[in-house]
């Protein structure tokens, strides 16, 4: 069994090495020249599309569900242990590499949602596409994108599942003394409520959950940036300055080279928003829409939203902070940061938005993972996921994770590799649909 860790731990460090990470911006700084950097000029008409309704058109969820199932994945613990852990590593230069990758990532987002609504399919159960439909039907190259299903269905147990029930129960049992058996039986039970009922069920829950939990960590965040709106100037300052200089040791900081702040802020951001990985697509093709671009438009803010809002907010409290300096551990950083400023309020408001993140994660990975599985399998095998992802839950939340950790990552990782490939492939569909579409407006 070591052996096979060790294995696994050193494939992870390859597959998000530095060659993965350049192949995931450099893609997405690709897409954003093909598509002449629309992510900034068309932002303000996809934040309107959010709530744009087309009733008489063809998929199984509005425009906004698609967006909070896509966003209840990815709005996780990236957010508040991932920030904390690129600053820990890389310094407050690295919050600047998290922005640049959401940027570029924009329009990977946006490049994922286009195909996959122009390619999905109609099914027994709804329509389905993704990444391993667009590798089928558009870049023709069906053993590829059964190669993309694989890894997801793998990934959805581990990092869509296990790992996040355990952080729930680890939350749980630190501040509140619950056993991690009683708390993974009520997180079996509120999965099960969700996803047996589908795609719809998912979409409807997390459409009230998503903006119910980003508003409140949000909220806070704000209310401690209002109260030290003097220090905020000070930590864009080092934000931007450590970008592109080291800096040094000092109390119990490590220090950190520029080389670092690039790689921890490019990995906990696209660890944070995905966009590459090809895990939100898989939501977007669900969506009620007639013309792949206005859900594309709508996908975009997901990534907007997740690392330029979210992440930055975390950044700022953790930089505003003193204990970023003093050497402590990336996974009680944040929550000391809030708790430095609104006492035992903040560390419950980490504490509460580390559960909702968390079990958010758990219902849209379901979903990705159940597609992936539908595409191996056929959908008359949905149940059988459905039942064995439930059990998955409370596994995780009373077992030891460090090897599920490893090859959750690795997976993760090999999800990326065909679905950058279609990416580039099929840069002229997107390119050319885009056009389509701006030139009838």
């Amino acid at each position: 069994m070591e052996v096979i860790e060790s294995l696994v731990s050193t494939i992870s460090g390859f597959v998000w090495g530095v060659p993965m990470l350049t192949l995931l911006v450099g893609t997405g700084l690709y897409l954003t020249l093909r598509l002449k950097f629309m992510q900034f000029w068309a932002l303000p008409h996809a934040l309107k599309m959010i709530f744009n309704k087309e009733d008489d058109a063809k998929g199984e969820i509005s425009h906004f569900a698609a967006l909070m199932t896509a966003l209840a994945a990815t709005v996780g613990i990236g957010n508040i242990v991932g920030v904390a852990t690129a600053i820990t590593l890389g310094g407050p230069g690295a919050v600047f590499w998290m922005w640049l990758t959401g940027l570029v990532g924009m329009a990977t987002k946006y490049s994922e949602a286009v195909l996959a609504v122009k390619y999905r399919q109609e099914g027994a159960l709804g329509f389905k596409g993704g990444p391993m439909y667009y590798l089928a039907y558009g870049a023709k190259l069906p053993w590829l994108g059964g190669a993309f299903a694989f890894f997801t269905a793998c990934a959805a147990f581990g990092i869509g599942n296990m790992t996040q029930s355990n952080a729930v129960a680890e939350v749980l049992s630190s501040q509140l003394s619950v056993p991690t058996w009683i708390t993974g039986l009520i997180l079996l039970t509120l999965t099960a409520m969700v996803i047996l009922g589908g795609i719809r069920s998912i979409g409807k829950f997390t459409s009230y959950l998503v903006p119910f939990m980003i508003i409140i960590y949000v909220s806070c965040a704000l209310i401690i940036l209002i109260m030290n709106v003097d220090k905020i100037g000070e930590a864009f300052g080092l934000i931007f300055y450590h970008a592109f200089n080291p800096i040094a040791a000092g109390g119990g900081f490590a220090g950190a080279t520029i080389a670092a702040a690039i790689r921890f802020g490019i990995a906990r951001g696209v660890f944070s928003n995905e966009s590459g990985l090809g895990s939100a697509p898989i939501a977007a093709a669900a969506a009620k829409t007639n013309d792949p671009v206005k859900q594309a438009l709508v996908s975009m803010t997901q990534t907007f939203i997740d690392t330029l809002i979210v992440c930055t907010m975390t950044a700022l409290i953790i930089l505003i902070s003193p204990f970023w300096q003093e050497g402590v551990s990336s996974g009680q950083l944040t929550m000391l940061s809030f708790g430095h400023h609104l006492g035992g309020a903040g560390t419950v408001v980490v504490s509460l938005a580390t559960i909702l993140f968390a079990y958010s994660t758990i219902l849209g990975w379901s979903y990705y993972g159940e597609k992936a599985f539908e595409f191996l399998l056929g959908s008359k095998f949905i149940r059988v996921y459905r039942v064995l992802f439930i059990a998955g839950v409370m596994v995780g939340a009373m077992m030891k994770l460090d090897f599920v950790w490893n090859f959750s990552d690795m997976m993760n990782g090999m999800m990326a590799i065909p679905n950058l490939i279609a990416l580039l492939l099929l840069s002229n569909v997107v390119s050319s649909e885009t056009k389509r579409y701006f030139a009838s407006r």
